[in-house]
């Protein structure tokens, strides 16, 4: 399914996100569903807690598509969206919505860093078609790639629907030019379990360290210091795939956007390393957002 959601305060015409939905199907041959292509849910699974992907910075949705058709298997309602907004410098882009002063040492921790997770959420519970009645949206996770894990990471505790944060390549490691010393890492704003995925091969996030102040060469890894240093007393995990680069989670990735040239080859079939990243985040999900036994 396709839907839209305006974002308060963004200027037009990029203020609207658009929305994919993935959900169970239950197939039934009927004439309706021939001419217009719409199945109706698979209710049996009803409600349905809600995988909320966030991507980044200039990674289309269509890149999350096998991780959301492999989460509505699992019996999720998984949604993805691109939101072309502005993005550093004044350049325009899809964007998960950073909100800069919100990113600065004398507004963080007041509000969520990203001013596109409520609109977001408010607009699937206005959404119509075959899950109306069926989404539990009183159990949300959020799942966020590169810089949509860094939001997601420091905006969770805001949306009190959150049950549980997936990242892959994200960290709270926070830019110099926000006003933070140098190395610094922020706390992160969660107050649910959190799954921290790395790949070992990450080439951007060793790219971007002169934005923190820091030598690639010498610096400790951000994400392993935002496990350590960043998350307050839960059952969180962090899992580092062998051979898994920074776009691992992506497929297919798109060489034309984002900063793909920076990363390193990965030496892990990247299918094998999809199909690791499918099984952790479904088991994470079910036994945080179900509350069903690993």
């Amino acid at each position: 399914m396709w839907w839209a959601a305006t974002i308060p305060g963004a200027k037009a015409p990029f203020d609207t996100a658009h929305l994919r939905v993935y959900y169970p199907a239950a197939p039934d041959g009927s004439d309706r569903e021939r001419l217009s292509g719409v199945m109706a849910a698979d209710a049996e699974g009803a409600p349905f807690p809600v995988a909320l992907i966030i991507s980044g910075v200039n990674v289309g949705q269509e890149g999350y598509r096998w991780l959301a058709t492999e989460l509505a298997a699992k019996g999720f309602v998984a949604v993805t969206f691109d939101w072309v907004g502005t993005l550093f410098g004044g350049m325009h882009g899809i964007t998960p919505g950073v909100d800069l002063d919100a990113a600065r040492p004398d507004g963080y921790g007041k509000r969520p860093t990203c001013p596109s997770l409520r609109p977001v959420l408010d607009a699937l519970r206005d959404m119509t078609g075959p899950l109306d009645g069926l989404l539990d949206l009183d159990r949300v996770a959020l799942i966020g790639h590169s810089a949509g894990g860094t939001v997601a990471l420091q905006s969770a505790r805001f949306v009190p629907e959150v049950k549980a944060v997936v990242t892959y390549g994200a960290h709270t490691m926070v830019a110099t030019m926000l006003g933070w010393p140098a190395g610094t890492v922020l706390p992160a704003q969660v107050d649910c379990p959190v799954l921290l995925l790395a790949g070992e091969n990450d080439g951007v996030i060793n790219g971007s360290a002169d934005r923190y102040g820091e030598d690639p060469a010498t610096r400790k890894d951000p994400i392993t210091r935002t496990f350590t240093e960043a998350l307050p007393p839960g059952p969180h995990q962090m899992v580092t795939l062998p051979g898994a680069n920074h776009f691992a989670i992506v497929h297919p990735v798109d060489h034309t956007a984002a900063r793909a040239f920076l990363d390193r080859e990965a030496s892990t079939d990247p299918a094998v390393s999809r199909e690791t990243l499918s099984g952790l985040i479904g088991d994470f999900l079910h036994h945080h957002v179900r509350n069903e036994p690993c």
